[in-house]
């Protein structure tokens, strides 16, 4: 067994019925295939054209594979995006709400939508303020008719991620959200103790990142 598979192993022993997904960014082909043969099915990546240039390739031989966006999205490249990804998690303003609809509408394509909370009021990140969220749901849904799926959020590095994963978890009850996207290799178990259904880890399964 290769150590990429004894990696997958020790998450899915801990992630019980929370989705584990592989974040594969700046990760080969060759390490992404070795999870794959490990049997896992669900990646994360961060950007449209390294996803692209790599999962079509991959797609080829596994048709089964679940491509989730955990990067910021331009709008311009919102079409691709749709086209690519099966689940979009960084669905953070306005104008990407408008760029989705247009291009979920050209396509006949229909990824899950989660809007990504800046559940620490980051001034440098991007995501929606928890104050804002059902003003900002209203919007998707009343003027895009958009339909969201889930949240997702990355904590404050270098704080407790406890009250800010059961804050988000307080925000994905209230909105009748099934999809809560929060914790990776550092934090994931503590995210799954606050109610995770998906956990979004890298290092913890492939290891450091190289070079693609």
């Amino acid at each position: 067994m290769s150590v990429i598979a004894d990696n997958l192993a020790h998450v899915r022993a801990h992630a019980g019925d929370a989705k584990v997904i592989a974040v594969s960014k700046m990760q080969t082909i060759e390490a992404i295939r070795s999870a794959l043969i490990a049997g896992q099915r669900v990646f994360g990546e961060n950007r449209v054209q390294e996803a692209k240039t790599k999962f079509s390739v991959l797609r080829s031989a596994f048709s089964d594979i679940e491509l989730h966006l955990i990067g910021p999205l331009q709008t311009n490249k919102a079409e691709a995006a749709v086209e690519l990804f099966d689940v979009i998690q960084t669905l953070d303003r306005p104008q990407l709400a408008q760029a989705l609809a247009s291009a979920i509408r050209k396509t006949g394509r229909h990824p899950l939508l989660y809007v990504e909370v800046n559940i620490g009021a980051e001034p440098q990140k991007s995501g929606v303020a928890p104050e804002a969220l059902e003003e900002f749901l209203s919007y998707c849904r009343d003027v895009c008719a958009l339909k969201i799926s889930g949240v997702m959020c990355i904590p404050p590095q270098g704080k407790d991620p406890r009250p800010f994963f059961l804050h988000m978890r307080e925000l994905a009850m209230q909105f009748r959200l099934h999809h809560l996207s929060m914790g990776m290799s550092a934090d994931y178990e503590t995210a799954l103790s606050c109610g995770a259904t998906e956990i979004r880890v890298g290092t913890g399964i492939f290891g450091e990142r190289g070079p693609i």
